[in-house]
């Protein structure tokens, strides 16, 4: 019956997030190396029978959802929240009224984990039921807190769920109850919006791994998590030679450096970004430089070969990798390295948008044997190593 429904998602991220400590707001902080935002509505996008993805954010954090939203597709341009999530979720929910979906999903930017099987049984039980949430049975024995210091028996936790999100609905039914319930501020979630509007809230199941991160322990739970997932850790190499040609500079590492000749190549001919590029491809068998960037086409001459390094690590994560390390080995006899060495990887680490530690340059010559002994070139190698999430 809903595979007709269209659906819409509304992600909460208007909070301040102050429990999980100090810095940004929690739904910006980088989850191994992705904002956690980004992780949270990228989760939604594409998902069979979603639409649209409506995010809820505070004023002041336009800028940063700008950056984190960038190149997603079907996340509308965000609404402005309200001073508690219920009033967020209202601004939500009035964003979608000019073109309604039949069924809307409700979810916390604070849950970037929440799986294709969870948004799917979501749409199912908002079709079925009108008002639905995920819940988990709770394993710990559940007490009354008494005086300071003492419990007393509690209720039966076979009587009782943990709820998460998304919480799902009947649009209409929903932008109802919060109209309805507007001057009832105490409401913490949807599910008590819709049972004070009179409605029987239906409950499916949730999923342990779809966390909410509050305190800074949980990001640290849920950074072991996100590693565990990337468990396919692959290595590839790249290696790139240009010879010289007239000129008063080389291009390394991103660098320009003055020297007595230059590098003759179609692009700016810097061998360490190339050699580096082929290699993080090669992580993800996405063939070599020359595929992506054809020398024979014109609008590469002269280009920077940043550019080439930042589309092969987009193509990277797009295949929901992490660019774990990157080191290259420059051979030649000229011009000197050393003391150019740190400023490549500040620059490499840059391009790719990694901690410097995890990139690394060394040079050496090949004791005055062969091209780059004779002076007729240089030469780089490179190696990358990946982790990507496992598929059989």
């Amino acid at each position: 019956m809903h595979s007709n429904m269209r659906t819409d998602v509304i992600v909460v991220a208007a909070g301040r997030g102050q429990r999980a400590g100090d810095g940004l707001p929690k739904q910006y902080r980088t989850l191994a190396g992705q904002p956690v935002l980004r992780r949270t509505l990228a989760r939604f996008v594409g998902q069979p029978g979603i639409r649209f993805v409506q995010p809820v954010i505070s004023p002041e954090h336009a800028d940063l959802f700008a950056s984190v939203a960038e190149g997603l597709p079907d996340v509308r341009p965000p609404v402005t929240g309200g001073a508690t999530r219920q009033a967020s979720v209202r601004a939500g929910l009035e964003a979608l009224a000019a073109d309604p979906p039949d069924l809307v999903l409700i979810h916390d930017a604070a849950r970037p984990f929440v799986s294709g099987r969870l948004v799917a049984d979501a749409v199912a039980a908002a079709a079925a039921h009108g008002a639905a949430v995920p819940a988990l049975a709770l394993v710990d024995t559940l007490k009354a807190l008494t005086d300071p210091g003492f419990v007393a028996t509690g209720p039966d936790r076979n009587a009782v769920r943990g709820v998460q999100t998304p919480q799902s609905f009947r649009y209409e039914l929903i932008l109802a109850a919060h109209r309805a319930q507007a001057e009832n501020g105490d409401l913490t979630d949807d599910a008590a919006v819709a049972e004070a509007a009179g409605h029987r809230v239906a409950i499916f199941p949730g999923d342990p791994a779809n966390i909410k991160l509050t305190t800074p322990e949980d990001f640290v739970t849920a950074e072991r998590n996100a590693l565990l997932a990337l468990a396919d850790v692959r290595t590839a190499t790249g290696f790139d030679v240009h010879a010289f040609g007239p000129g008063d500079h080389v291009v390394l590492g991103g660098l320009r450096i003055p020297h007595t000749m230059g590098l003759a190549g179609h692009s700016d001919a810097d061998v360490v970004l190339h050699a580096l590029t082929d290699a993080l491809l090669g992580t993800i068998g996405s063939g070599d430089i020359g595929h992506h960037f054809p020398p024979s086409d014109p609008q590469w001459k002269g280009a920077s070969s940043d550019r080439f390094l930042i589309h092969a690590a987009d193509l990277v994560r797009a295949a929901g990798g992490r660019i774990a390390h990157l080191d290259a080995t420059i051979v030649c006899e000229a011009p000197k390295i050393g003391p150019h060495r740190e400023a490549m990887r500040e620059r490499i680490a840059a391009i790719v948008d990694l901690p410097v530690a995890r990139v690394s340059v060394k040079a050496t010559t090949s004791e005055q044997l062969g091209f780059t002994g004779r002076r007729e070139g240089i030469a780089a190698l490179a190696a990358a190593t990946v982790r990507l999430p496992w598929i059989d």
